[in-house]
């Protein structure tokens, strides 16, 4: 019987998170409370540690993200993500994706890929490149900078997590970074061998014959001396000179210029957002030093009277929160420009999901450790690599790396699972790609006019497929290689 009641339970959990996976955006959170108000009331559970600390690190980053957003911190981030990306057009599957992770590890969200795509599209585009090989990597390789930046919502709920293990957020970054650029590359390398050649593919070459779409003025030459005058018109572009060996499939001799400085994508920075986005990256690079040397923390006596530094969930909140005001006082971004921002409504969004995710989990797992937590521990502890398809499978079902993180990290901690491993594995998280059901996916396609970045009839098969598994095999090998070096 107990078992049944336990069953009974997980399909609560379970359905509430499906429900609010189905009602979207705040739903996750919502559905989260709702299914932890079921197992209190319904089967008379007493209910989970409220995740607080992990709740109001999301608030303080996201507040300071949004007001570096409102001062034009972000355009000036994407402004310099854009130059470096259309400086290397030839290196474009290498040099993409290590941009979208970077900066999504400077910014502590995946949103500020958004303004990059546009740019990826159009250098790959104008410089005759297949778009889907660098628009997929880069997707893909935006959600590890997740779980290597400092002040992104999944961190906040791993360090609260991982608090008392030894493992802090020197140590974490040590191996997710490393890790996580290995897995850049290793995309990069099997990506820039996917699909064919934009000037060989049938369904961009149709779409230019229907006019959809013109064809590049660095692949009229190539083109029309392959097909012949009928196909260069077709395709919008190069002047027909008639050749002397046969009148009837003339060709374009003339070699169609390069595209040159002069057209390159300007992104306009506001006055002062270089001001406002340096003051953010400080307040980042303060919390990694205070995480790098907990003697600059200041410390206070615990309960058996030794002296312990405060903790970096702490830190993070005062950081984060003194850099909003600095970016606000400095740059005089009035407060309600500030609220107005997408970042603080995503941000916002994203707490709530965490919060009522995080407390239905801990509600279930803490009343069932012995039923659930120990059989599972013991199977986790046997085959240690479950942990990643665990959480490679529920990313991509909660669409939610900090849902994810709340939902299973305590269930390997439970099982005894090392703390190095258990972070080696983390970066699994990339599963979120696993399902078309993300606005960077969404975003890519429908940029993407050759149509070389798709999405199937068949859900799990996309564009962003492989070079999701190709980084999840490559930075979770990587990260269990380097948590061997890692010293607790």
């Amino acid at each position: 019987m107990e078992y049944v009641v336990v069953i009974l339970q997980a399909i609560v959990v379970i359905g509430a998170i499906v429900m609010g996976v189905r009602t979207g955006g705040l739903g996750l959170g919502l559905w989260g409370v709702v299914g932890t108000a079921i197992l209190v009331f319904g089967f008379h559970l007493p209910p989970g540690s409220i995740p607080i600390d992990a709740f109001f690190i999301i608030i303080a980053v996201i507040t300071a993200s949004s007001a570096m957003q409102a001062a034009g911190g972000i355009d000036y981030l994407v402004s310099i993500a854009s130059k470096i990306i259309q400086a290397n057009p030839k290196r474009l599957t290498y040099v993409a994706p290590i941009v979208a992770f970077v900066f999504t590890v400077l910014a502590g969200t995946s949103n500020i890929y958004f303004a990059l795509i546009p740019i990826i599209y159009e250098t790959a585009y104008r410089n005759g490149q297949r778009p889907e090989r660098a628009l997929a990597s880069s997707t893909v390789t935006s959600a590890l900078g997740i779980t290597a930046s400092p002040v992104s919502a999944a961190m906040a709920a791993y360090l609260v997590l991982m608090d008392g293990t030894g493992y802090g957020l020197p140590q974490i970054l040590a191996i997710t970074i490393p890790a996580s650029l290995v897995a850049c590359v290793a995309t990069s390398v099997v990506q820039q061998r996917i699909g064919k050649e934009l000037v060989h593919d049938p369904k961009f070459l149709a779409k230019v014959k229907e006019g959809a779409v013109q064809l590049p003025p660095v692949l009229q030459a190539e083109f029309a001396g392959a097909t012949g005058s009928t196909a260069t018109a077709a395709a919008g572009g190069g002047e027909a000179v008639t050749g002397a060996g046969d009148a009837q499939t003339p060709t374009v001799t003339a070699t169609a210029p390069k595209p040159s400085k002069a057209d390159r994508i300007e992104h306009p920075v506001p006055k002062g957002g270089a001001t406002a986005a340096w003051i953010f990256l400080s307040g980042t690079f303060l919390i990694v030093l205070f995480g790098l040397f907990s003697g600059l923390r200041p410390s206070f006596p615990d309960e058996n009277g030794d002296l312990v530094p405060i903790g970096m969930s702490t830190v993070i909140e005062m950081v984060m929160f003194s850099a909003a005001l600095v970016i606000i006082l400095v740059r005089k971004v009035k407060p309600s420009v500030v609220v107005e921002q997408p970042l603080l409504k995503a941000g916002f969004v994203a707490a709530v999901a965490l919060f009522g995710i995080a407390w239905m989990a801990d509600t279930f797992i803490s009343a069932n450790e012995e039923t659930i937590i120990a059989p599972l521990g013991a199977f986790i502890e046997q085959q240690p690599i479950m942990l990643a398809v665990a959480l490679f499978l529920v990313a991509g079902l909660t669409t939610s790396q900090s849902a994810t993180t709340n939902t299973l990290i305590p269930i390997a901690l439970a099982a005894g699972l090392a703390p190095g491993v258990i972070t080696a594995m983390w970066p699994s998280l990339v599963g979120v790609w696993l399902f078309p059901a993300n606005g960077s996916q969404i975003a890519a396609v429908e940029t993407d006019l050759t149509g070389s970045t798709k999405l199937t009839q068949v859900p799990i098969w996309h564009s962003f497929t492989i070079p999701m598994l190709v980084s999840w095999v490559a930075v979770v090998a990587a990260g269990l290689l380097m948590q061997l070096v890692i010293p607790v």
